[in-house]
This record gives structure tokens, C-alpha cells and sequence, in this order.
């Protein structure tokens, strides 16, 4: 026996909201039925084509499109001043756009009248130098539709722009675009439903424009006298064909409406949600090239008279003083790559930015090379930024993406294709070229943004944690890669990163921040054998205990002192790094050497690699994290909760002064 399907169940409408909502819908639909319903529908064609009706529809058209070419013109500048700029008055611009919308339009007929009328403020002088009057005239019914049409686009498009990330704009920037290149390849193609949805209805309120045009323009036939005018004069003499004109703009409306479906509401981020979700996996990825594969191409090939990408004979050191939030000086010469690590709130973004030219959190004097580029426009610092998220240019393929440095900087099309398409091929992606980014994974993506960097030629690379996004075995060829052109990059190349591994094998610095300013600025050998920040050394998976040199030892926040083999001066601040492996866990109170013993609760118990990493509790001391082998755990007979004691040598304790 078949189980019908019922639908699924949710939550009761409550009748207190629905009968309401449902006297709206009958409210709004009565009017509209009462159109249908009187229309003489044998009569229809011979009302709609008339020559009075064909010579208002055909005004009506010119009047509205005038209307929205001049609201495209003044209204999409306004748009993105309100969503990107600020600036004093804002909210009463604002308001002012709105205000045409909750104006009466009779009340905008008067004040257009007033203001561009033969004795308005500016009339006489548009009559008497340009020989221009509105009044009466069919420019006068264009001005009184863009006034009243006009705040539908700004306010559509400034929805849709405070929707869209900077991101991509800076971005965009960072690869060399001038600010219009950015507004004209970037923003407005992100924007473009949002853009057509304000356009569609700006038409649509300046085809159906009454008000403001019989008040100001007047209604002579063939001049001002507009589709709704006409309706109006039908009205008195012939009420049928009035109906017919009427439904003629309901339809039109309500074909604008169905259109949009909404669009007006969305941004950019949730009109794509559902269509643009990456592939959840790399699996159909060919290998990546081989270290081999990654060099220079070869001197035989068709493209050997062009330069590689990875190659370059000009040098470009680094210089930087940074103030603000960010308190720092940076020097480096060509070729070093710095990676730059420290908790959250450190100012490691803000770091990037100052270099970039983008917050005004800190500011930097940047020098890169003999060129001061402090007073130049991130456009012009020949900076490249890859942020954490990649900001791929969603309307672009892979392969327009990664060309899109090279074009902005003057790069012929075909050459700029060429390099971004070398570039794509060195970092495993050229298969993907001409797919756009909804249509790959997070971790392709990710390669794509690095390859759209490095093909602008930077003199300065910045990197946001580039290879967060991929898998652990994607991540050691990509890390493999970049480092190899890493090591022929001119410039200098900053990363940002909570990967040690990153640290360790892509940088020749570490440079350690907290709250802004540098702790540790050092090689990674340095920085992993005595780390001077709690952070980094937990990154590095290693007890980090702040304290103060007593006699006995390091006298610990919490209460206790940590007994150390080489006593520091008294009142001296230090940081105790404590590997895992030096902390030995016991079930019974230990005797013998160890000088530091404390009880503890074991809280969590994880893998790391083939051994076992525990988090002990104690209230003697801070937390601890031992490692032991499986086997041996399983002697012990450790799980969570399990109490226990913990030992760690003098000798195995490692203590740097901050």
C-alpha cells in the first residue's frame, strides 16, 4: 500500500497574523481584479491603438528611457559615493535621495517648477545663456520622471554595494587597477543584478511618472502628454478605453516584477547562494608539476624568447617604518621572505594593509628598492595582496583572473594571457583555466589567487595564510612550489601565517608580533629554539610558562615556582618552554631526580602523529601538555579524567628573558 506523501511539518501560523495578512492580499488585489474584471477585452486593441494612446505610449517610452539614461548617469556615482565614502552630511544626502520617494509628486512638480521654472532659481539663467525651458516641454517631463525614478537605482544599487566585500575592489588594486579599471571591471560586473534590478525599476516609475509631470511639464499632446496623462483625459470622455490604458501599465509592472523575482533585495553574497558553493574536494585535480616541471621553460620551446614568471633581474629591497596601531621598522633585503606570526589581535592584517596603503589603523613609510612609494595610491605601489579568502573575481574564469594584474599594468591581451596561463600551469590549476571560481574547490581557488599575484610581477608579495585552504597533501606540493619561486622572486614576499611548518620551510625570517609591535624578529631556527612569545611557542606544540626569576627558580602567576637548572637574576621576567615530550606522566607520586612534581587531571587526550598528546590540569600548576607513546598510555591506563602525576626535569626546561 502506497504512503501518500504529506507535506512537512512546521510551525502553526498563528491566526492573530494570518487573518490580517490575508485582508492585505485581498486588499491588494481588488484594485487590480477590478481592472481585469471591467476591461471590455473585444474593444482592447481598438483602445490601444488609437492614435491619441500610440502617440502617449510612444512619449511615454522616450520620456522614460531619457529618465533612466540620466539616472544611470548621475545615479550610479551617487550609489557608490553613499556606499563607499564617508563623509560629513551623509545621512542627510541620504535622506535627500529618499525624499522624492515619500514627496507627494505634485509637491515635486512645484519644487521643480521653482527650481528650473521661468522665474525658478535657475530658470532664467538656463534661458538666458543656454536658451533652455523646461516648463512645458518634453526635457521638463524627462526631469520630473528622473526626480521622482531616480532614488529607486541609488537605493538598489547601494544595497547591492554595501553587499560586496572591499575585498575584491582592494584586491583589484592591489594588482595594479587604477580606481575607475576597479569600478568598471570589478565592482560594477559584481553588482550587475543588483544594477538592473534599480534600472528596471527606475524605468518602470518613470513610464508611470503623473504627478510631478502635469505639475510641471503640463499635458500637451505630443510634447508632455505621457501614457498616465492620457489616462487621466480618458477618464472623463471614454472610461473603457481608460481601463484598456490601464491595464496596459499594470501589465507592464507587473512583467517588470516577475522579472526581478526579488533581486532588488538581494547582494551579492546571497543572490549567488546555492549556485556558487566550490566543490567540496580535489579529487579531480591532476598531480601537481613536479619540482622539475616548476623551473624555467625550456630554451627550446616556442615561448623561450619570453622571460619566465619566476624570473626577474631587478632586485627590490624593503624599508618600511611603521606607526599606529602597528609600531615596527622592517628591513629586508631582495629575495627574503619574512613569515609573520602571532595570535589574534597582533596587527599581523594590519601589518599588510599598512604596506598596501588600505587602513588607517598604521601607516607606513614604504620604500621598496630606491622608490619611495609612501604618498602613491595602492594601485601604483606595485604591492600584490593574496587575502585569506583568495576575493577570486566570481564573473571572471581562472584564467581572466590570473591575467587580470598583467592587463591592468599595459600588458598586451595575448602576452598577458600567456603568463597568466604559465603561471596556472606551475601551480597545478592550468586545467581549470577557463572554469570561474564557484566552479572549483576552496583549495584550487586558493592556488588560482596565488597565481593571480605572483603574474602581476609585485615588488613587494604579500601573502594571507595562501595555503590555509588546502589539504595537508596539496599544501606540501603547493608549499614546495611556491618556495621555488620564492627563492628567484625579485622582491620581498611577507606571509602571513599560524602554520610553523609554513614558517619554518618558506621563510628566512620569523617575524613574532603581539598587540603591534615586534617581539622576535629572527631566522626560524632562532625563533623555534627560544621562542620568545607564550603564543609561538604553543604553536610550536610547546608548554610556554610566563614568570619571574626568584632564587629557587621561576616564581609562576598562579602560585608555585618552576625549579630551573640555571637561575636568572632575580625580578628578571622569562618565558619557560617546556617540550611534551620532556613532561613524564605517572599514576603514582614520582621519587628520584625530578624536582618539579605536580598532581594533575588528565582533561583531553588527541594524536599527534604516532603518539598521544595530553592536556593535564593541575592546581599546583598551569596547564601542561605531555607526549607519551600509545603503549605506554594503555600501561598507565589513561583516559580522561584519569589523575595522575607529572614530573619534569630542571635540566629539560629552556628559559629566555622578555
Amino acid at each position: 500500500m502506497k504512503r501518500l506523501r504529506g507535506r512537512t511539518a512546521g510551525p502553526r501560523t498563528p491566526i492573530a497574523l494570518a487573518v490580517p495578512a490575508l485582508l492585505a492580499i485581498a486588499f491588494l488585489m481588488l484594485p487590480l481584479l477590478g481592472i481585469l474584471l471591467r476591461t471590455e477585452w473585444s474593444a482592447l486593441g481598438s483602445h490601444l491603438t488609437s492614435e491619441g494612446t500610440t502617440q502617449a505610449l510612444r512619449l511615454s517610452l522616450v520620456v522614460s528611457f531619457w529618465a533612466l539614461g540620466l539616472s544611470l548617469l548621475l545615479g550610479v556615482p551617487l550609489a557608490w559615493l553613499l556606499a563607499r565614502v564617508d563623509f560629513p552630511g551623509k545621512a542627510v544626502v541620504r535622506s535627500l535621495v529618499l525624499l522624492p520617494m515619500v514627496l507627494p509628486p505634485t509637491v515635486g512638480g512645484v519644487a521643480l517648477l521653482l527650481a528650473f521654472g521661468r522665474r525658478g532659481l535657475l530658470g532664467p539663467w538656463l534661458e538666458g545663456t543656454f536658451g533652455i525651458t523646461l516648463p512645458f516641454h518634453t526635457s521638463g517631463a524627462v526631469l520630473a520622471a528622473t526626480f521622482v525614478a531616480m532614488p529607486f537605482l541609488v537605493i538598489s544599487l547601494e544595497g547591492a554595494l554595501g553587499g560586496l566585500r572591499p575585498r575584491y575592489e582592494e584586491t583589484a588594486a592591489s594588482l595594479g587597477a587604477s580606481p575607475v579599471r576597479v569600478f568598471c571591471t570589478v565592482t560594477l560586473p559584481m553588482v550587475a543584478p543588483g544594477l538592473i534590478a534599480g534600472a528596471a525599476l527606475t524605468w518602470a516609475r518613470a513610464l508611470g511618472e503623473f504627478g510631478a509631470t502635469i505639475t510641471f511639464a503640463g499635458n500637451l499632446p505630443g510634447t508632455t502628454q505621457t501614457l498616465p496623462l492620457q489616462v487621466y483625459l480618458l477618464l472623463q470622455d471614454s472610461p473603457e478605453a481608460a481601463t484598456s490604458v490601464s491595464l496596459l501599465l499594470l501589465a507592464i509592472a507587473m512583467a517588470v516584477l516577475v522579472a526581478l523575482r526579488g533581486r532588488w533585495m538581494s547582494t551579492p553574497g546571497t543572490r549567488r547562494q546555492g549556485r556558487s558553493e566550490r566543490l567540496p574536494d580535489e579529487t579531480d585535480s591532476p598531480a601537481l608539476p613536479r619540482a622539475a616541471d616548476a623551473g624555467p621553460v625550456d630554451a627550446g620551446s616556442a615561448d623561450a624568447e619570453h622571460v619566465p614568471p619566476s624570473t626577474s633581474t631587478e632586485r627590490w629591497s624593503l624599508h618600511a617604518e611603521v606607526t599606529g596601531f602597528n609600531q615596527l621598522t622592517l628591513d629586508a633585503e631582495p629575495g627574503t621572505t619574512i613569515a609573520v606570526v602571532g595570535p589574534n589581535g597582533a596587527g599581523k592584517t594590519t601589518l599588510l594593509r599598512a604596506l598596501l596603503g588600505l587602513t588607517p589603523r598604521a601607516h607606513a613609510a614604504l620604500r621598496l628598492g630606491d622608490t619611495d612609494v609612501t604618498d602613491l595610491p595602492p594601485h601604483r605601489r606595485h604591492v600584490a595582496w593574496v587575502p585569506q579568502d583568495g576575493a577570486l573575481f566570481p564573473h571572471m574564469s581562472a584564467l581572466a583572473n590570473t591575467a587580470y594584474g598583467p592587463r591592468a599594468l599595459g600588458v598586451p591581451r595575448a602576452e598577458a594571457r600567456r603568463r597568466a596561463q604559465e603561471w596556472l600551469d606551475r601551480l597545478g590549476v592550468g586545467h581549470l583555466a577557463h572554469r570561474r571560481p564557484a566552479q572549483v574547490s576552496g583549495g584550487q581557488a586558493q592556488r588560482v589567487a596565488l597565481a593571480r599575484a605572483l603574474a602581476a610581477r609585485p615588488r613587494l608579495l604579500l601573502l594571507d595564510e595562501p595555503l590555509a585552504a588546502l589539504d595537508q597533501t596539496t599544501r606540501a606540493h603547493v608549499r614546495h612550489t611556491l618556495r621555488t619561486h620564492l627563492d628567484t622572486f625579485g622582491g620581498v614576499c611577507l606571509i602571513v601565517t599560524h602554520d610553523p611548518v609554513e614558517a619554518v620551510s618558506l621563510a628566512d625570517r620569523v617575524l613574532v608580533l603581539d598587540q603591534g609591535l615586534a617581539l622576535q624578529d629572527e631566522a626560524p631556527a632562532e625563533v623555534t629554539r627560544h621562542p620568545r612569545s607564550p603564543w609561538v611557542a604553543r604553536m610550536l606544540g610547546r608548554n610556554a610558562w610566563s614568570g619571574t626569576a626568584v632564587p629557587e627558580g621561576l616564581a609562576l602567576p598562579g602560585g608555585g615556582t618552576l625549579v630551573i637548572a640555571d637561575p636568572l637574576p632575580a625580578g628578571t621576567e622569562a618565558l619557560a618552554i617546556i617540550a611534551p615530550e620532556a613532561v613524564s606522566v605517572h599514576r603514582d607520586k614520582p621519587t628520584g631526580s625530578p624536582r618539579n612534581v605536580w598532581p594533575g587531571t588528565i582533561r583531553e587526550i588527541t594524536t599527534s602523529g604516532s603518539r598521544l598528546r595530553l592536556l593535564i590540569t593541575s592546581p599546583q600548576a598551569p596547564d601542561l601538555v605531555a607526549e607519551i607513546t600509545p603503549q605506554a598510555a594503555a600501561e598507565l591506563g589513561l583516559t580522561d579524567g584519569t589523575r595522575v602525576w607529572t614530573s619534569v626535569k630542571a635540566t629539560e626546561t629552556t628559559v629566555v628573558p622578555t
